[in-house]
């Protein structure tokens, strides 16, 4: 199965959950880029790697993960 998880990247608080539920330690921390808050938004490294759990999703307390199942 493949999916796409997306992030709203200014809103993402950079709390890391996100980072150590991935089963596949495809989702981090985004050291290079900024959001208009000062956070460091979280990312997927390897799209291609993504089985689609959506524990990230779940896991995210201001809901700023979409996955999405193809």
């Amino acid at each position: 199965m493949s999916a796409k998880v997306t992030f709203d990247a200014n809103r993402c608080k950079g709390c890391e959950l996100c980072t150590t539920v991935c089963p596949k330690h495809i989702v981090l921390i985004d050291t290079g880029t900024t959001n208009h808050k000062g956070y460091h938004p979280a990312t997927v490294k390897e799209m291609e790697q993504c089985i689609g759990c959506a524990s990230c999703a779940k896991i995210c307390p201001d809901s700023v993960i979409t996955v999405e199942k193809f």
